[in-house]
């Protein structure tokens, strides 16, 4: 009896979604601190909170984004959803890199034909070149 090889998942650091809480509530705090009888700048501030916070519960409930398996890749498609991209869909694997304001930021590609998927260091916990690396080796050679 074979057992099909383990997938691999890719998901958000642990520490990220608190994070992301804490910057929603220090946000709320600095527009009730800041406001001054202005309501205009309290509702700024609660919406900027409400999307840092909405972010993070998206963190919560779906905290991996990227799963390889022997027949294909899962990837994160709307706020929770999964879709799997059979390997023969998967045309590319790439990072793109681009300098930046002194520093270089890298992003995972994965070009579907009909949808492009991207990844940063912080969807996937690890740099998009290692995971570029890991998806390469475990693709199937056609």
């Amino acid at each position: 009896m074979n057992e099909p090889p383990p997938t691999r998942q890719w998901r958000v650091p642990a520490g990220l979604p608190a994070a992301k809480l804490a910057g929603a509530v220090l946000l709320v705090a600095l527009g009730l601190l800041l406001a001054d009888g202005d309501p205009v700048r309290l509702v700024v501030a609660a919406l900027a909170a409400a999307a840092l916070a909405g972010w993070a519960v998206r963190d919560l409930v779906a905290p991996v984004r990227l799963t390889v398996a022997t027949a294909g890749l899962t990837v994160i498609h709307g706020f929770a959803g999964r879709r799997l991209l059979p390997w023969s869909a998967v045309e590319a694997i790439t990072v793109d890199r681009r300098p930046r304001l002194g520093l270089t930021s890298e992003t995972l590609e994965i070009d579907a034909g009909d949808s492009l998927h991207l990844f940063g260091r912080y969807d996937l916990g690890s740099t998009p070149e290692e995971v570029a690396a890991a998806l390469r080796a475990a693709r199937p050679n056609p």
